[in-house]
């Protein structure tokens, strides 16, 4: 009998404590981790910002060829460009490249990426996430409706970026924000981001001055290096 009373007082005290956990937690609470991914899920795409890239990790004996607008501009770079089928990438602004949008289009057909530099190359670092949206995303809009593409990779102008640019990037539909380890320029030559002054795999270049785009191959060449298409790395 004695035995029986404890397991009836035992089930009673259990009995409470349920009730009282469920009192507590009341009717569609969340266990404790889901409220920091309800944080997440509100803070909505931009959590998942794009990387800043300048070179590409990898074993490939590979160099990137970059250039922003003006590349279809010099006959004898698009005439490389289409012997060659260099697979390069040009990040065009809208306002600068928007007249010779014919041209890109033949150069898109022998390998050559058309991706983002925004509408009117303004410096996005400073400015309000709305601004840098409608650069970002305006240039989206206007790439898609000329190619029918929509650029993965963003090319802030100057080079210049903030949190505010990854974060409307990322809501654009950017996954990679790209820089540059070797600058090709009129003025100084070639410029490299660290100490030793000769390419290696997975660099990516920036060619600010087309001209230069011939020496720039025999360098390449003299490295045992090819061009490779930063798309299918990043």
């Amino acid at each position: 009998m004695r035995r029986r009373r404890l397991r009836s007082a035992g089930a009673a005290l259990a009995a409470a404590l349920l009730a009282g956990c469920a009192a507590a937690v009341g009717p569609g609470a969340r266990p404790p981790g889901d409220g920091a991914q309800a944080q997440a899920q509100a803070a909505g795409p931009s959590r998942h910002l794009p990387p800043v890239v300048d070179h590409v990790r990898t074993r490939d004996r590979v160099v990137f060829l970059t250039y922003d607008d003006g590349a279809e501009r010099h006959p004898h770079v698009t005439g490389l460009v289409r012997a060659r089928r260099l697979p390069v990438t040009l990040f065009l602004t809208d306002t600068v490249a928007g007249p010779a949008y014919a041209d890109l289009a033949g150069l898109r057909s022998v390998g050559a990426s058309l991706q983002n530099h925004t509408l009117d190359h303004r410096t996005l670092r400073g400015l309000p996430y709305a601004g840098q949206r409608a650069e970002i995303c305006g240039q989206q809009r206007k790439l898609r409706s000329r190619f029918g593409v929509r650029p993965r990779l963003l090319r802030p102008p100057h080079g210049r970026y903030d949190t505010t640019t990854l974060r409307a990037a990322a809501d654009c539909g950017i996954t990679a924000v790209v820089l540059w380890r070797v600058q090709v320029t009129g003025e100084g030559g070639f410029r490299y981001t660290r100490g030793e002054h000769r390419l290696h795999p997975g660099d990516i270049v920036s060619v600010t001055d087309p001209t230069r785009t011939e020496e720039l191959l025999r360098r390449i060449e003299e490295r045992g290096l090819t061009v490779g298409r930063l798309e299918n790395y990043l």
